[in-house]
């Protein structure tokens, strides 16, 4: 397998993938959509083609390493193919916020911050996957709940069901994404800013990439942090609006 993927084209090949999972879902699934919320609801269908793929791919790359786990050790062939496989993706998904989105310029940073990270790990150091495969992990664990809810909330004011679907799934989906990011996300960022600080990677990791993944990912844990915070807010105020129109 490993002597196999090497000589796989990985990432042209899920660059068209991920291509062909756009164009389907914006000329097939949403082709009755508003031309505002079909190219959203087309990007949403394909971060479900991302994220559950990288989160079982990411646990097979880390359990079955063929180097005792550590956030310096060299990447393996596998690691490497997962990367690939999320860079294509983020550079479609990026690709979709320049056209359709142009504005929203934190999406697009964080867009090309990911990239950073992940093509020079791929293809400058050489080491590390294990670190950003955690990441990796966690940030794509909550994927499937976030879309589905996103979909719905495009839909929720005109169709009844999606406004169901997007009530049941937001607390959950809070709930998730605050301990898989805002709890797991951070302790994971600690150990590797205390592994590094240390010279843990010391002749394996330059300074420079290291120090600029810590920046990256240390600036993406504290805006996802404060992203949910204010979902919970938004939440707990419309709770409290409700249980008040109640009381009248």
């Amino acid at each position: 397998m490993e002597t196999l993927l090497n000589f796989t084209p990985a990432f042209p090949t899920f660059f068209l993938m991920f291509l062909l999972a756009y164009l389907f879902a914006f000329f097939v699934v949403f082709r009755n959509w508003s031309p505002k919320q079909k190219p959203e609801a087309s990007s949403c269908l394909m971060s479900l083609t991302h994220g559950t793929p990288a989160v079982i791919m990411s646990t097979r790359a880390l359990m079955n390493s063929p180097t005792p786990l550590s956030f310096a050790s060299p990447n393996a062939s596998f690691q490497n193919f997962v990367l690939e496989f999320s860079i294509a993706y983020f550079l479609m998904d990026l690709l979709h916020y320049m056209v359709f989105v142009p504005n929203d310029l934190l999406f697009i940073g964080h867009h090309l911050a990911t990239l950073y990270v992940f093509v020079t790990c791929r293809y400058v150091v050489h080491h590390g996957a294990v670190a950003i495969l955690v990441l990796l992990f966690l940030a794509e664990v909550t994927s499937a709940c976030q879309n589905v809810r996103s979909i719905a909330n495009l839909r929720r004011a005109d169709v009844p069901l999606a406004a169901k679907v997007y009530e049941f799934l937001s607390p959950p989906f809070y709930v998730f994404y605050s301990v898989a990011r805002g709890v797991l996300g951070t302790l994971v960022v600690y150990k590797m800013g205390m592994f590094y600080a240390s010279g843990g990677a010391n002749n394996l990791i330059p300074r420079w990439a290291w120090i600029s993944w810590m920046v990256v990912i240390v600036v993406a844990v504290m805006i996802s942090i404060l992203w949910v915070s204010n979902l919970w807010i938004f939440w707990f105020r419309q709770r409290s609006h409700r249980a008040q129109k109640k009381v009248k």
